[in-house]
């Protein structure tokens, strides 16, 4: 019987980092998906309200990888005042061929974090325009950081802000997030804040919308990372009908958690065929066609993307003894 390969987070931080390599890995894993063949199942996720928790359990089967990963990702997000992280979890991955288990990723929820910032990457790399030099991010936790710092990997970003409910917060991320060619400022007004980024990215829990139609202008792109609950709602709906392109990572998930559900709830858009990620990087939906267009990308996270990750790391730990 072989071993089990056993990473933990520290480990797992050590080889794998927030770099190309990652936004490369997670883009194939979009259109791997839209290419068809990928067998994904529909997110298992239970809702803690009484301790404002959730839990989800995603996986995907790609045919020609090795193994599939199979993630608990748990986030309870008043982990914080007691001192700890909101997220963490792990990852199994099994054979693809045997179904046995070949190593646990005891990540802490590394993995997703780095694969959810890689997911925004791709796409502002597929539906912003190619001169964005301005983003804004609101929120100020993890995947905040970890966005701007994605966004920098595939535009020339010079300038950000930052808005976040708690102003201390914005102001100590931006005071971190300043140099190395960026200067980023916390912005108190959200419509200022909306209004001066090229790309805007969502990164919050947020239960009501904190992102509106009416700021928003022209040529601009929006990656909402947030919404990945059916209780969870950070764009206004009227924000998907004045978009000239929607995009969604998976449209029978953005149905039931993401921004489009809320949009829908809403009637604000007729419920229609609205094309997915994927289906962009593979040419089968022309994407951003003008430099004028809003753009609005509602990424709930898939299971590809896990599996896409969890190859990615066992990749780097493949030729040590």
């Amino acid at each position: 019987m072989s071993e089990i390969l056993i990473l933990h987070e520290d480990q797992l931080r050590q080889h794998l980092s927030l770099d190309r390599a990652a936004v490369d890995v997670i883009e194939d894993a979009f259109a791997r998906l839209a290419e068809g063949g990928v067998e994904m199942p529909p997110v298992l996720s239970m809702h803690l309200p009484q301790v404002n928790a959730e839990v989800d359990v995603k996986t995907a089967y790609v045919p020609g990888l090795a193994g599939f990963a199979v993630k608990i990702s748990p986030g309870f997000f008043d982990n914080p005042a007691r001192g700890l992280p909101s997220t963490s979890g792990l990852m199994v991955v099994l054979s693809s061929d045997t179904g046995r288990v070949r190593a646990v990723l005891l990540d802490n929820g590394y993995l997703t974090d780095l694969r959810t910032a890689a997911a925004g990457a791709v796409a502002a790399r597929h539906l912003s325009r190619l001169d964005a030099t301005r983003a804004t991010i609101f929120g100020a936790g993890l995947q905040a950081r970890m966005q701007l710092h994605a966004l920098r990997l595939v535009r020339p970003i010079a300038e950000a802000v930052i808005w976040a409910r708690d102003g201390a917060k914005a102001q100590a991320l931006a005071d971190e997030l300043t140099g190395d060619g960026l200067t980023v400022r916390a912005e108190s007004d959200p419509a200022a804040a909306a209004g001066f980024g090229d790309i805007i990215v969502t990164t919050t829990p947020a239960t009501r919308p904190i992102l509106r139609a009416e700021w928003l202008r022209p040529g601009q792109h929006v990656t909402a990372m947030g919404s990945d609950q059916p209780g969870k709602n950070e764009l206004h709906p009227d924000c998907l009908a004045r978009a000239d392109l929607y995009v969604a990572d998976r449209l029978s998930q953005t149905r039931l958690m993401g921004e489009l559900r809320a949009a829908l709830a809403a009637r604000a858009i007729p419920e229609g065929d609205h094309p997915e990620l994927g289906q962009i990087l593979i040419g089968r939906h022309p994407g951003r066609i003008d430099p004028r267009q809003i753009t609005i990308a509602d990424l709930t996270g898939t299971g590809v993307q896990d599996t896409a990750i969890a190859t990615h790391a066992l990749a780097a730990f493949s030729h040590e003894a």
